[in-house]
């Protein structure tokens, strides 16, 4: 049966802006697209503890056989919950199997009818989503700015919900946390933080940026992804145990979802246990970042995050030339993708790079080489 036509008329409008998507592989050796920063994805390491975890926990099935309040819950998986909030300084934790599960679940099952949830214009498009599946009132501030998240609580009835991400993955800019913990804290306000890309390379251990900056009593609720520096999959809300008692009850995409499976769960057990020991790794991937961000910035007409981020960018004058400039990296053996709308607003198309522990000084010169090349 046919995709109905206006379904194909939007493909074929991407097709000819030359935004639309398509799945590929890729044979570069040098990855400055992956967010696998700490390298524990390819880690032997990673492998050799969630192998030796297996055999310790072979009698239990491979698959969760079902969602945690029926037949998916285990022993492992609570431990596991109890391990990471201690780990991140917090009560308590819900697993959730993915960041964006754990996003959607989050804000479509807390804020209420009559509530207000003020979101990062820039926030994942999980927490947008989210947002929309329940009956409060959304209003959208301005990227990093506590002055507009303080002029928009004009607009705010009930509870009040402020969500931002504590780095962007798209512009590699850090949310001005204190600042803004400071304005909830004035007007009452319940701050959430989404961690995805800054668990694992900030804070004591890796624990984040929210304990380093010694703000985990002013935030009520961070979402701890484990797809990225912690190179496995799934998520978890950390938080007080009455929010997790809450989202266990509420929370659909927790309660109607089959269980992470036994490999996953052991994945995030060993990562929990190698990241106290990668803080060699985590001040490579600073010091790759600032020479990364030093490097960019002396090729001409380069715009480069201000921000010393292990995410950074940089836009060409159209599609076309982005394309191009993707192409002859790959073809150089360098994997850096290109972002398209409606992943970022349309005029901002950039190429994102990404630093990781595995990288090398003269992989980047190789990386701007390229790019200058192309220009």
């Amino acid at each position: 049966m046919e995709l109905p036509v206006k379904l194909r008329q939007k493909l074929a409008d991407r097709a000819q802006l030359g935004t639309l998507r398509r799945l590929r592989t890729t044979a570069a050796s040098i990855d400055f697209c992956s967010n696998d920063y700490l390298g524990l994805a390819r880690s032997g390491k990673l492998r050799a503890g969630l192998e030796s975890e297996l055999q310790q926990y072979n009698h239990l099935p491979l698959g969760a056989t079902g969602s945690r309040l029926l037949s998916g819950n285990s022993t492992l998986a609570e431990e596991l919950e109890t391990s990471i909030a201690s780990f991140h300084a917090a009560p308590a934790a819900l697993l959730f199997n993915s960041g964006f599960a754990a996003n959607t679940g989050f804000f479509s099952a807390l804020p209420q009818r009559g509530d207000t949830i003020l979101y990062d214009e820039a926030s994942h498009a999980s927490i947008k989503d989210g947002i929309r599946l329940n009956f409060a009132r959304a209003y959208s501030f301005r990227h990093n700015s506590p002055e507009d998240l303080r002029n928009k609580f004009r607009h705010a009835t009930g509870e009040v919900y402020v969500a931002v991400e504590s780095l962007y993955s798209m512009d590699g800019d850090f949310a001005p946390l204190n600042e803004l913990a400071e304005i909830c804290a004035e007007k009452g306000a319940y701050l959430v933080v989404d961690e995805a890309h800054t668990n694992g390379l900030y804070g004591p251990r890796g624990a984040g940026l929210v304990p380093e900056l010694n703000l985990t009593d002013k935030v009520f609720a961070r979402i701890m992804t484990f797809g990225k520096a912690l190179g496995g999959h799934g998520a978890a809300v950390v938080g007080s145990e009455a929010l997790r008692q809450y989202l266990i009850n509420f929370s659909r995409p927790f309660i109607y979802t089959t269980a992470l499976p036994l490999h996953a769960l052991l994945s995030i057990k060993t990562a929990y246990t190698l990241l106290p020991h990668l803080d060699s790794e985590r001040a490579r991937i600073h010091a790759l970042a600032k020479y990364l961000k030093k490097v960019l910035g002396q090729l001409p007409g380069i715009s480069v995050n201000s921000a010393d981020s292990p995410i950074q960018w940089l836009q060409a004058p159209d599609v076309a030339a982005l394309k191009l400039i993707s192409q002859n990296l790959l073809a150089g053996g360098l994997d850096a993708r290109p972002v398209y709308p409606p992943t970022v607003p349309a005029g901002k198309e950039r190429l994102r790079l990404i630093v990781h522990a595995f990288n090398t000084e003269s992989e980047i010169e190789k990386l701007a080489a390229v790019i200058a090349n192309v220009r």
